[in-house]
């Protein structure tokens, strides 16, 4: 592996963990399968979005760095916001969802695009689109870098637009966390026992 970036973080402890995962870790996408996968979302998105002005929501912070790279792709007259809930912190399992922050934009009678990292077993996701249901808006799209393939999905649970399929491994990089770090990697790599 040849990621060479320096981890800073709180502690030397710390940062020798994190160093030592990342040179454990393994390469699961790097960027051109990345942005080859978001380029065939983007264009999928655009013929399903088309005479909408959709309102994009981006949920903090995993979805930050795959917003970042659809948007500039979408050709639509959107408007941008963002919504932070999260089940997990930086753990790696959670129960109750934590409210962060929600939309600034009224969503009543919007398209809204919902822009997430990674669907593992969809409550937060789900939780998400319900909270647009419920605050009226018209419709709600959902789409994700990442879906892990498993049979821990939420009963009920879907989403139609799907970057990339990964076997059931703690993922990081590309806005997913390793213990609250790593997000900014433009590869995503997969932890190692």
């Amino acid at each position: 592996m040849t990621e060479s970036k320096t981890i800073e973080t709180g502690t030397s402890n710390n940062r020798l963990e994190l160093q030592q995962v990342l040179q454990q870790a393994e390469l699961v996408f790097d960027t051109a399968h990345i942005d080859s996968a978001i380029d065939k979302l983007a264009q999928r998105l655009t013929e399903r979005l088309s005479g909408a002005v959709p309102l994009v929501l981006c949920v903090m912070q995993g979805g930050l760095m795959f917003t970042g790279k659809i948007m500039p792709l979408l050709p639509l007259d959107a408007e941008f916001d963002y919504i932070h809930a999260t089940r997990y912190g930086n753990n790696t399992s959670g129960d109750a969802l934590e409210w962060l922050a929600t939309p600034h934009k009224k969503l009543e009678n919007r398209t809204v695009l919902i822009l997430d990292d990674i669907l593992d077993e969809g409550y937060t996701l789900a939780a998400i689109e319900q909270y647009c249901q419920d605050q009226g808006a018209k419709e709600v799209i959902s789409a994700v870098l990442l879906q892990k393939k498993h049979d821990r999905l939420k009963p009920g649970m879907r989403c139609e637009f799907v970057a990339l399929e990964v076997d059931d491994r703690y993922v990081f990089g590309y806005g997913m966390d390793y213990r609250g770090q790593l997000r900014h990697l433009n590869k995503i790599y997969a932890v190692t026992s």
